[in-house]
Protein backbone atom coordinates (compact mmCIF):
# COMPACT_ATOMS: atom_id res chain seq x y z
CA UNK A 1 0.00 0.00 0.00
CA UNK A 2 2.83 2.40 0.88
CA UNK A 3 4.56 1.58 -2.40
CA UNK A 4 1.43 2.56 -4.36
CA UNK A 5 1.28 5.84 -2.46
CA UNK A 6 4.91 6.59 -3.37
CA UNK A 7 4.24 5.85 -7.04
CA UNK A 8 1.21 8.15 -7.03
CA UNK A 9 3.24 10.90 -5.31
CA UNK A 10 6.09 10.62 -7.82
CA UNK A 11 3.68 10.70 -10.77
CA UNK A 12 1.83 13.68 -9.32
CA UNK A 13 5.09 15.53 -8.69
CA UNK A 14 6.24 14.89 -12.25
CA UNK A 15 2.89 16.03 -13.62
CA UNK A 16 2.96 19.19 -11.54
CA UNK A 17 6.57 19.90 -12.52
CA UNK A 18 5.84 19.45 -16.22
CA UNK A 19 2.59 21.39 -16.05
CA UNK A 20 4.04 24.28 -14.10
CA UNK A 21 7.53 24.61 -15.52
CA UNK A 22 6.39 27.39 -17.85
CA UNK A 23 4.10 29.19 -15.37
CA UNK A 24 4.61 32.88 -14.88
CA UNK A 25 3.06 33.57 -11.47
CA UNK A 26 0.82 36.56 -11.03
CA UNK A 27 1.94 39.39 -8.77
CA UNK A 28 -0.19 38.17 -5.87
CA UNK A 29 1.00 34.56 -6.20
CA UNK A 30 4.58 35.78 -6.43
CA UNK A 31 4.11 37.85 -3.25
CA UNK A 32 2.51 34.97 -1.35
CA UNK A 33 5.01 32.35 -2.47
CA UNK A 34 8.02 34.51 -1.61
CA UNK A 35 6.66 34.44 1.96
CA UNK A 36 6.98 30.65 2.14
CA UNK A 37 9.97 28.38 2.62
CA UNK A 38 9.55 26.82 -0.82
CA UNK A 39 8.66 29.26 -3.56
CA UNK A 40 8.45 26.65 -6.33
CA UNK A 41 6.30 24.26 -4.29
CA UNK A 42 3.97 27.12 -3.45
CA UNK A 43 3.58 28.19 -7.08
CA UNK A 44 3.16 24.61 -8.25
CA UNK A 45 0.54 23.90 -5.60
CA UNK A 46 -1.51 27.03 -6.23
CA UNK A 47 -1.45 26.55 -9.99
CA UNK A 48 -3.03 23.11 -9.70
CA UNK A 49 -6.26 25.10 -9.47
CA UNK A 50 -7.36 26.68 -12.76
CA UNK A 51 -8.71 29.77 -10.96
CA UNK A 52 -5.26 30.85 -9.79
CA UNK A 53 -4.21 32.94 -12.83
CA UNK A 54 -7.15 35.30 -12.29
CA UNK A 55 -7.42 34.99 -8.51
CA UNK A 56 -7.59 37.94 -6.16
CA UNK A 57 -6.62 37.51 -2.52
CA UNK A 58 -10.08 36.22 -1.59
CA UNK A 59 -10.14 33.49 -4.26
CA UNK A 60 -6.51 32.65 -3.53
CA UNK A 61 -7.45 32.11 0.12
CA UNK A 62 -10.20 29.71 -0.93
CA UNK A 63 -7.76 27.89 -3.21
CA UNK A 64 -5.05 27.54 -0.57
CA UNK A 65 -7.38 26.43 2.20
CA UNK A 66 -9.13 24.02 -0.18
CA UNK A 67 -5.78 22.42 -1.08
CA UNK A 68 -4.91 22.03 2.60
CA UNK A 69 -8.38 20.69 3.43
CA UNK A 70 -8.26 18.12 0.61
CA UNK A 71 -4.79 17.06 1.69
CA UNK A 72 -5.83 16.67 5.34
CA UNK A 73 -9.01 14.77 4.40
CA UNK A 74 -7.10 12.46 2.08
CA UNK A 75 -4.49 11.78 4.73
CA UNK A 76 -7.18 11.08 7.31
CA UNK A 77 -8.78 8.59 4.89
CA UNK A 78 -5.39 6.96 4.33
CA UNK A 79 -4.87 6.64 8.09
CA UNK A 80 -8.35 5.11 8.46
CA UNK A 81 -7.46 2.48 5.86
CA UNK A 82 -4.17 1.73 7.61
CA UNK A 83 -6.01 1.49 10.91
CA UNK A 84 -8.55 -0.92 9.46
CA UNK A 85 -5.76 -3.02 7.96
CA UNK A 86 -3.77 -3.17 11.19
CA UNK A 87 -6.93 -3.87 13.18
CA UNK A 88 -7.61 -6.94 11.03
CA UNK A 89 -4.01 -8.09 11.51
CA UNK A 90 -4.16 -7.47 15.23
CA UNK A 91 -7.43 -9.39 15.52
CA UNK A 92 -5.86 -12.39 13.87
CA UNK A 93 -2.96 -12.19 16.35
CA UNK A 94 -5.16 -11.09 19.29
CA UNK A 95 -2.79 -8.16 19.84
CA UNK A 96 -3.50 -4.47 19.36
CA UNK A 97 0.12 -3.34 19.76
CA UNK A 98 1.54 0.16 19.51
CA UNK A 99 0.88 0.42 15.78
CA UNK A 100 -2.83 0.90 16.31
CA UNK A 101 -2.18 3.43 19.06
CA UNK A 102 0.01 5.47 16.72
CA UNK A 103 -2.57 5.34 13.95
CA UNK A 104 -5.44 6.23 16.29
CA UNK A 105 -3.48 9.23 17.53
CA UNK A 106 -2.74 10.39 13.98
CA UNK A 107 -6.34 9.86 12.97
CA UNK A 108 -7.41 12.05 15.89
CA UNK A 109 -4.78 14.65 14.96
CA UNK A 110 -6.02 14.77 11.39
CA UNK A 111 -9.57 15.08 12.64
CA UNK A 112 -8.39 18.28 14.34
CA UNK A 113 -6.70 19.43 11.13
CA UNK A 114 -9.81 18.85 9.03
CA UNK A 115 -11.93 20.61 11.62
CA UNK A 116 -9.58 23.61 11.75
CA UNK A 117 -9.55 23.92 7.97
CA UNK A 118 -13.35 23.69 7.90
CA UNK A 119 -13.43 26.53 10.40
CA UNK A 120 -11.16 28.52 8.11
CA UNK A 121 -13.76 28.09 5.36
CA UNK A 122 -16.37 29.48 7.74
CA UNK A 123 -14.09 32.43 8.43
CA UNK A 124 -13.72 33.01 4.70
CA UNK A 125 -17.46 32.72 4.12
CA UNK A 126 -18.21 35.22 6.86
CA UNK A 127 -15.57 37.53 5.40
CA UNK A 128 -14.11 38.20 8.82
CA UNK A 129 -10.69 36.71 8.01
CA UNK A 130 -9.73 37.24 11.65
CA UNK A 131 -8.72 33.70 12.47
CA UNK A 132 -7.37 32.35 9.19
CA UNK A 133 -3.78 32.30 10.42
CA UNK A 134 -4.88 30.55 13.63
CA UNK A 135 -6.83 27.87 11.75
CA UNK A 136 -3.92 27.20 9.38
CA UNK A 137 -1.60 27.05 12.38
CA UNK A 138 -3.87 24.59 14.17
CA UNK A 139 -3.91 22.30 11.13
CA UNK A 140 -0.13 22.50 10.87
CA UNK A 141 0.23 21.68 14.57
CA UNK A 142 -1.99 18.63 14.10
CA UNK A 143 0.43 17.36 11.45
CA UNK A 144 3.30 18.02 13.90
CA UNK A 145 1.48 16.07 16.61
CA UNK A 146 1.01 13.11 14.28
CA UNK A 147 4.67 13.25 13.30
CA UNK A 148 5.75 13.11 16.94
CA UNK A 149 4.13 9.70 17.36
CA UNK A 150 4.86 8.40 13.86
CA UNK A 151 8.57 9.25 13.97
CA UNK A 152 10.01 7.00 11.24
CA UNK A 153 7.53 4.14 11.61
CA UNK A 154 5.46 5.06 8.54
CA UNK A 155 7.44 7.03 5.92
CA UNK A 156 4.31 7.76 3.86
CA UNK A 157 2.72 9.48 6.86
CA UNK A 158 5.90 11.48 7.40
CA UNK A 159 5.58 12.72 3.82
CA UNK A 160 1.88 13.45 4.25
CA UNK A 161 2.56 15.39 7.45
CA UNK A 162 5.19 17.48 5.70
CA UNK A 163 2.85 18.11 2.75
CA UNK A 164 0.11 19.40 5.05
CA UNK A 165 2.57 21.63 6.89
CA UNK A 166 3.73 23.15 3.61
CA UNK A 167 0.18 23.74 2.42
CA UNK A 168 -0.67 25.35 5.75
CA UNK A 169 2.35 27.61 5.33
CA UNK A 170 0.82 28.78 2.04
CA UNK A 171 -2.49 29.36 3.83
CA UNK A 172 -0.73 31.49 6.43
CA UNK A 173 1.01 33.54 3.72
CA UNK A 174 -2.32 34.12 1.92
CA UNK A 175 -4.04 34.95 5.21
CA UNK A 176 -1.55 37.71 5.87
CA UNK A 177 -2.91 39.49 2.77
CA UNK A 178 -5.97 40.31 4.90
CA UNK A 179 -4.11 41.98 7.77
Amino acid sequence: MAFKYHIVCVCLALFIFCATSSIQPTKIVDEVCHSTSSYSLCVESLYTDPRTPSADRYVLAYISFRLAFLNASSTQDHIAKLLKHTKAKAKAKANTGPTQQVLRRCYHDYNKAVSALSSAYNDLNSETFSELVDWAGAASLAADDCQVVVKTTYPPLTTMNLDLKRLCEICVAVSKLFT
